[in-house]
């Protein structure tokens, strides 16, 4: 099957989508997906990309994984409960 519409949706865009990386600074590349950084919209490459993508998800697991950490040993800190007071009807 022939592949006619392959990359059809850069071919609109200025250069092909080509530019120069905000974040690895490489030229001629494919710059196709726009990210947030300090609060300004960049085009970034792919590889790029994932690399954002794969620090996300680490930042996400080790926060959660703390969460649950401190959830547990709060659980194990928590005081037992006291005993009873004896009620003077006991004591006689």
């Amino acid at each position: 099957m022939s592949k006619n519409h392959r990359g059809s949706g850069i071919r609109s865009l200025p250069a092909h989508g080509r530019g120069t990386c905000a974040i690895c600074g490489k030229t001629d590349i494919k710059v196709l997906f726009e990210k947030e950084i300090d609060g300004a919209t960049v085009k970034v490459c792919k590889f790029c990309n994932a690399n954002l993508k794969n620090k996300a998800k680490k930042e996400a697991r080790a926060l959660k994984a703390s969460a649950a950490e401190s959830a547990s040993a709060e659980a194990t800190e928590a005081p037992a409960e006291a005993p009873a007071e004896e009620t003077p009807a006991e004591n006689a």
